[in-house]
Order: C-alpha cells, then sequence, then structure tokens
C-alpha cells in the first residue's frame, strides 16, 4: 500500500480503525513532496510545521470520536484562496509577500473538518492562464510528461493530486480553471453552480464566473468535499442559499432513465483525432450503463462563446484589479516623488505579461464609444448560450463533451500565442458563462498523456452529474492509473 496514493474514503477508513495515523499519512505526504517538488513545481508555499500540527491534533480528535471523512487527510489548497498566517500570492509578484488576516470560508469549513493544509498551490497569475506557464514564480510540469503542461489556472492543485503529494487539492475555475488541469493530469475536477460554494475570502478575477471547487483521485472523493465546502455563505452576496443534500448518496452505477445529450459544437474543427476517438468510447460506455443517449444535439451559439468571454472576463477582471495600486497592501514602487508615477510602476513592475494583456483587453472593452459594441454584446451573447443550456436541458438530465480538444501540449509552445493558448478552454468557459455544474474525468490516454470527459449539469444538478461520473468511472479502469513519476 502506497500511503500518499490513498483516496479519501480509503484513508479515513484506515484512520477511523486506527490502521493508520493522520501524522503517518501527512509525513508520507511531505516525503513525496520532498522527492517530487523538484520536478514538478506544484507548490509555492510547504506548511510542514503547520501540517504535522494539524496532524497531531486529527488524531486526537479522532480517538474521541471524531468520524469526519476529512478529518486529519491532507489537502492543498490553490494559492488565489485566503489562508490566515500563510502567504497568499495568487503566483503574483504584486502579492508575493502578502499574508491574509484572515481565512476564506471554504478554509475555514475545511479547517472545521480537521484538515491537514499541506500547502499553496501554484497557478497562472491572478488565474489568468490556461498552462501555470504564466506563474510569476516558475511553470509547472505535467506529472505524466514533464515537458508538457499541467493545464491551467489550477494546474499547481491538480499535479499535487496527480502525482500524490496530497490526497485532495481546492482549485478555482472562472473559464475550465480545474476542469481542463484535471483532464490533463487524469484527476477528477469538479466546477460547482455558480454560489453554490461560497468565494469569500477568493481573490477574484472575474466575480460572476469565479468558482471553488475540488480536484480529486475520484469521483467518491469529489463528492466527500463537495459536502464539506458547499452551502450558503451571507458574507457572500453571490451566494445562492439552496439546500445541500448529501452527495455521497447518489453515487450508484444505474443510469438507466437518464438521458444524455452529446452536443456537436464541443467536437470542434482541429480536436485530436485520439480525443474524439475516445470520448466516442467512453460516450457508448455510458450507453452501455443504461443510459439514452443522444447524438448530434445542437447549442449554435457555442462557437460565440470564447468571443463573449474573452470581453466578459478581462473585463470584470480590470474592475478587480484596480484595487492594487501600490496604496494598500501588496507590491509598491517607492522609489519616485510622484504618486502617478508610483501608480504605474507599481503596475508595471507587478503584473506579468497575461495580466496586463487581460486588463488591456477589459479597458478597451469598457471605454467610451466601445461598451456598447464590445461588452454589452457579449453579456447578450451570454444571455443566448444560457438560454441554449435550459432549453436543453428540458430534454436532457445532462450534457457530455470534452474536456479539451487537445492532450497536454508541450511547454512553450503556446506561450506566444495568446489566442491558441486562450483555444484550449473552448470545451469549458461556455459553462461557466451559464453558471452550471460540470465535472471532468479521466477517460482515456492517447501516448500515455490522459484525456478528460466533461460532464455538465443544470443548475444545482451535481448529484446528476456525480451519479453519472461514478457509473462510467466504477465501469472503467482509467482513474486508477498513477503517473509514474
Amino acid at each position: 500500500m502506497i500511503i500518499n496514493q490513498l483516496t479519501i474514503h480509503e484513508a479515513h477508513r484506515l484512520l477511523e480503525t486506527r490502521q493508520l495515523s493522520s501524522v503517518e499519512l501527512t509525513k508520507a505526504c511531505l516525503e513525496r513532496i520532498n522527492q517530487t517538488e523538484p520536478r514538478v513545481r506544484a507548490l509555492v508555499v510547504i506548511t510542514e510545521e503547520l501540517a504535522l500540527r494539524q496532524a497531531q491534533k486529527a488524531d486526537q480528535l479522532i480517538a474521541e470520536g471524531d468520524t469526519h471523512p476529512l478529518t486529519g487527510i491532507p489537502v492543498i489548497i490553490k494559492d488565489n484562496m485566503c489562508t490566515k498566517g500563510i502567504p497568499t500570492t495568487c503566483s503574483s509578484r504584486m502579492l508575493e509577500n502578502f499574508v491574509p488576516p484572515y481565512d476564506a470560508t471554504v478554509v475555514e469549513k475545511l479547517n472545521g473538518c480537521g484538515a491537514v493544509i499541506m500547502g499553496k498551490a501554484n497557478m497562472d497569475e491572478f488565474a489568468m492562464g490556461s498552462s501555470t506557464e504564466h506563474s510569476a514564480f516558475f511553470p509547472t510540469h505535467n506529472p505524466w510528461d514533464l515537458t508538457r503542461v499541467p493545464g491551467g489556472s489550477s494546474g499547481g492543485s491538480a499535479v499535487a493530486v496527480a502525482a500524490g503529494e496530497t490526497i485532495y487539492a481546492l482549485g478555482s475555475d472562472t473559464g475550465g480553471s480545474i476542469r481542463q488541469p484535471a483532464g490533463f493530469c487524469s484527476v477528477t475536477g469538479l466546477k460547482p453552480t455558480y454560489g453554490r460554494v461560497s468565494r469569500y475570502g477568493l481573490v477574484a478575477f472575474a466575480s460572476s464566473l469565479d468558482q471553488i471547487g475540488p480536484l480529486t483521485k475520484d469521483v467518491a472523493d469529489c463528492a466527500i468535499v463537495l459536502n464539506a465546502i458547499a452551502g450558503y455563505d451571507s458574507r457572500d452576496s453571490t451566494s445562492v442559499p439552496e439546500q445541500t443534500p448529501d452527495y455521497t448518496q447518489c453515487l450508484t452505477a444505474d443510469l438507466n432513465g437518464l438521458s444524455i445529450g452529446v452536443p456537436k459544437e464541443y467536437f470542434v474543427e482541429g480536436m485530436q483525432a485520439e480525443v474524439e476517438t475516445a470520448m466516442r468510447a467512453a460516450i457508448n460506455k455510458l450507453e452501455e450503463l443504461g443510459a439514452r443517449v443522444e447524438w448530434e444535439v445542437s447549442l449554435p451559439h457555442t462557437p460565440y462563446a470564447l468571443a463573449a468571454y474573452y470581453i466578459i472576463a478581462p473585463s470584470e477582471a480590470m474592475a478587480n484589479l484596480a484595487r492594487y495600486d501600490g496604496v494598500k497592501y501588496g507590491f509598491s514602487y517607492t522609489d519616485t516623488d510622484s504618486m502617478w508615477e508610483a501608480l504605474e510602476k507599481t503596475r508595471q513592475f507587478g503584473f506579468g505579461d497575461e495580466v496586463k494583456r487581460r486588463i488591456m483587453l477589459g479597458t478597451y472593452a469598457l471605454s467610451a464609444g466601445y461598451y456598447d459594441a464590445w461588452y454589452l454584446k457579449a453579456q447578450k451573447v451570454r444571455t443566448l448560450i444560457r438560454q441554449e443550456f435550459d432549453q436543453a436541458f428540458e430534454k436532457y438530465d445532462a450534457l457530455v463533451t470534452p474536456t479539451s480538444p487537445t492532450v497536454p501540449f508541450k511547454i512553450g509552445e503556446k506561450v506566444d500565442d495568446p489566442l491558441q493558448m486562450y483555444l484550449s478552454d473552448v470545451c469549458t468557459l461556455p459553462i461557466n458563462i451559464a453558471g452550471l455544474p460540470a465535472i471532468s474525468i479521466p477517460a482515456g490516454f492517447a501516448d500515455g498523456l490522459p484525456i478528460g470527459m466533461q460532464i455538465i449539469g443544470k443548475p444545482f444538478g451535481e448529484e446528476t452529474i456525480l451519479k453519472i461520473a461514478y457509473a462510467y468511472e466504477q465501469a472503467t479502469e482509467w482513474h486508477k492509473r498513477r503517473a509514474g513519476i
């Protein structure tokens, strides 16, 4: 038994029966971090002392009868979620020395469950990117092939899980930033419905799109983590007071009676042949499991989602990042007597190229004379996309698509071509535009590189997509493969 490769539910059983202690589990993950971190570079902060203290406390709680599934289980937090007393940098020079005085709601909830925080995960700066190459500190490497990207922006979180550095992780998803790295690293990643999980304490990129979710080794673990982090939070004005079920109760292998649609627009021109072959095989498997599958479903406004997203998201990013002015917190350029020069230099040296690019895009889209032509039109397209999904869900319980049109690409291959980089999210970002839940699960390999399948659900339909994902997972072996690093 390789301890650091255990799932949450496997580790919980061993902890509960005292066959394993949280300290032993934590030390195994720390040892794995020491072994792999020089090669994968998934973490920007490692909290060894804190983790061991929390593990000791967890063992005491378990001895006293605490039976929560997450008690004593190591977790990695994406570095755009505030952690009290632990640096939260967003992988940016702008926040390189920022230590929050409070915890994000999701971190509070995990701490309340007796979690063991191992560290903070590397990411694309301020979550802007699809490859984790836009970190201000270093790129993260895919454990299945160290020459390739792990996806982004939650690449560090996905790699930490795939490489066995942690049992599970949290990521954030603005246009696919949980699901695309999950697909690229052959782990499970869930983006909940917008408003299902509190964003309080999440450093904002695009406020109407951002959502926190879990990255895990299997679907059951995803349900366990969602149980812990979901729910209404009065501190988040976008949090929805919707009843939260026990997501572990929906995990059955029976898909009889479920109808699944396959949108043809997601099988885009230029899709890698191996990805399409793997997807068709995976969808056929769902049909074998009892689901009624209808191919060639049409969502005709999907091709416009990419353009709409790259107007809406940069516009919101521009507004959110305006707070980094060198006055209140974060990096501040002080070698000048001019306030305006200090403001300009703070942003010039504090932000990376991709962040600057998106700020400029957003400023242009919202500027006088262009607001109606660009931003307002993008919001109208957003409404049309949401309406199309609503119409599809009148007929289908879920939609199934590839997570990405390609397998992981080479590090450096697209970093100088922003448009090609943006196209890697073409299958995931319409879901954020519509605020829907979606999950990516392992669905095959091409030349040893992972392929992910995306399952999209109705608003607050996480139970259905978890059920479909679990049934497929139990009928296949893809999720059991581990990176050989």
